[in-house]
């Protein structure tokens, strides 16, 4: 299984450790630093899967969550936030705004890429090639 994954992250040592495991693992990574642009990557990418930090700058990721679901070409596409937010009642808070998968930070790099396909096999079904 081979997927093309957006990353949203604005912490560069996060982002740097999320790319590096998933492209080892053989998948492929567009990035984006803040929410507006993640946005627009997912739209220019139509990536497989997109994991997106909660506290960005420009837009935050539950406004990433809003545009994306909001639109029939991205609805589908499982949509996994990575956060620190730990507190109880947090990963209702973030499936209730649209997100599909939750995998809080810190990772741990041991378990982070099977965590992520986790996510995406949950999700199957939703209609995209994964064989490119």
């Amino acid at each position: 299984m081979k997927l093309r994954i957006l990353v949203i992250e604005d912490n560069q040592p996060n982002l740097e450790l999320m790319t590096y495991l998933l492209n080892a693992f053989g998948h492929t990574t567009t990035i984006a630093r803040d929410g507006e642009a993640g946005v627009d990557a997912a739209f220019e990418s139509m990536p497989d899967l997109i994991l997106c930090d909660l506290a960005l700058p420009k837009l935050d990721g539950y406004g990433v969550a809003r545009r994306l679901k909001a639109d029939a070409r991205l609805a589908a596409v499982p949509l996994v936030a990575v956060t620190a937010s730990a507190m109880v009642g947090d990963r209702d808070k973030v499936v209730a705004a649209g997100f599909d998968g939750y995998i809080r930070k810190p990772i741990t790099p041991e378990t982070f890429v099977g965590e992520v396909e986790s996510c995406f096999r949950q999700q199957a079904g939703h209609g995209h090639d994964t064989d490119r």
